[in-house]
């Protein structure tokens, strides 16, 4: 027998049958259970588990209609939807086995059964067993996943009328299998923008599956997404389904996807487009199906007009886009995120501090944000930490008032190139408190050209 079975249960009045069945099985299965009273049933499914049940379609009572297999068929599923129970009987009546296995039976054997054939039709059901609980460990992992997103999606937190054109459009697209581009700065929340539509969308019970396409090497780019076959590659010790195999059914979030490469666009395009992917080493078409919600901080209007970024890709992401506000233009939702963050960290850290002081919240407000909601909450961390008050006041935030000044005066250590432009990027940037257009002009860079720069700094 090809599948290990560690535990089955034999129902038969017959006792000849149950011994016979139990000489032969009990050389291939770990444990072998034997019943001849079917009243029993329901207290051993109910005390125990089995890999497969055995069930007689005939007792003694009624010989050859099979209606007591079927009641007791019934009863075992009512108290385990997931039991794989095969079917004896000694009449091969097509009708009845077809009536069988619409009512839920896995397979039917003949008696006198065939050795081998019996115990290929328990291997078989065996591997279906573990299969359904390997499905449903996948269900309640995805529904611990998505109480996870549901927890999320109270942190988008607002009620400025930039924010709430975002939730109406949130609305809108969810039902849909539409393709989302997310455009927004860095910290602005595309992520949980990105865990709102999977949640409010048709496939919310199924997987939510993210990829940081910016941390993603080219080498590692058609593993990751499209997986392998193992011994496809040194490392490759295994079999491994790549994110667009493991999402299917559900949604991807390809975030920072205006990093890419030129080839791996071209890549990932294909597998758009086709709806197919292959994983590496092997020949084999695995279809999918996604509903892909993609984000990124760059200029990718720019950056196609430039040759950096497909056109062709473009088209294909962005069927509905969504821009998300950096914080400075939704400074009336300061107040209620801080108060936010505060209860998050309070609590965190222990502190008996229960919100933001009147005069704090008129400081925040003058504050650019350039890191924008992650500043924010890192902010508020910081000052939790270190603050001896009920509420957070303005000197809990003193480190707020220095930094943009303090980047304003840098100098560079040497007059290396590298170094003044970086310092001269970040005067400019500081001048407009972040404001990448206006920065972009006065350096005489395009905007894609200038977010680049800020990468390769590190700003």
């Amino acid at each position: 027998m090809e599948e290990e079975i560690n535990k089955i249960l034999i129902i038969d009045d017959d006792e000849d049958v149950l011994l016979a069945a139990k000489m032969l099985l009990k050389k291939h299965i770990k444990e072998v259970v034997i019943e001849k009273d079917p009243r029993k049933i329901p207290f051993l499914v109910n005390n125990d588990s089995f890999d497969v049940i055995l069930l007689d379609m005939n007792f003694s009572q009624d010989t050859t209609s099979g209606k007591e297999g079927f009641y007791w068929l019934e009863q075992i599923l009512e108290k385990e939807p997931e039991a794989v129970v095969i079917l004896i009987t000694a009449f091969g009546d097509v009708e009845m086995a077809v009536k069988a296995l619409k009512a839920g039976a896995t397979d039917f054997v003949l008696k006198p059964w065939q050795n081998e054939k019996l115990l290929a039709t328990l291997s078989s059901a065996s591997k279906l067993k573990k299969s359904r609980k390997e499905v449903s460990k996948l269900k309640q992992t995805s529904k611990t996943l998505q109480a996870d997103s549901s927890k999320a999606f109270k942190d988008i937190i607002g009620e400025s009328d930039a924010i709430k054109k975002v939730f109406k459009l949130i609305d809108k697209v969810a039902s849909t299998d539409a393709n989302v581009l997310i455009l927004g700065e860095n910290g602005t929340g595309k992520e949980l923008i990105a865990r709102a539509i999977h949640q409010k969308s048709l496939r919310k019970d199924m997987p939510f599956i993210g990829v940081d396409m910016g941390a993603i090497t080219e080498s590692l780019f058609e593993s990751e997404l499209f997986g392998h076959k193992k011994g496809s590659f040194t490392d490759a010790k295994e079999d491994r389904a790549g994110r667009f195999e493991v999402a299917s059914g559900g949604t991807l979030f390809l975030d920072e996807i205006g990093n890419l490469s030129q080839p791996l666009q071209s890549k990932l395009l294909t597998a758009i487009q086709n709806r197919k992917v292959t994983r590496i080493g092997s020949n084999q078409e695995i279809p999918i199906d996604i509903r892909l919600v993609s984000a990124t901080n760059m200029p990718v209007y720019e950056m196609v007009n430039e040759n950096t970024f497909r056109q062709d890709l473009l088209y294909r992401i962005n069927t509905v886009e969504i821009h998300l506000p950096p914080l400075r233009e939704r400074m009336e939702d300061i107040e209620q995120l801080a108060n936010h963050f505060v209860k998050m960290y309070a609590g965190k850290y222990r502190k008996s501090i229960d919100g933001v002081a009147p005069s704090t919240v008129g400081k925040l407000q003058k504050y650019p944000w350039p890191g924008n909601i992650r500043e924010l909450q890192h902010a508020i961390e910081r000052a939790i930490i270190m603050s001896d008050n009920s509420q957070l006041m303005p000197e809990d935030f003193f480190f707020l008032a220095q930094k943009p000044e303090s980047n304003l005066s840098l100098e560079p250590d040497s007059y290396n190139l590298d170094d003044m432009e970086k310092i001269t990027i970040q005067k400019v940037v500081n001048k407009y408190e972040g404001n990448i257009s206006k920065a972009a002009k006065e350096l005489g860079l395009t905007r894609a050209s200038l977010y680049r720069r800020l990468e390769k700094h590190g700003l």
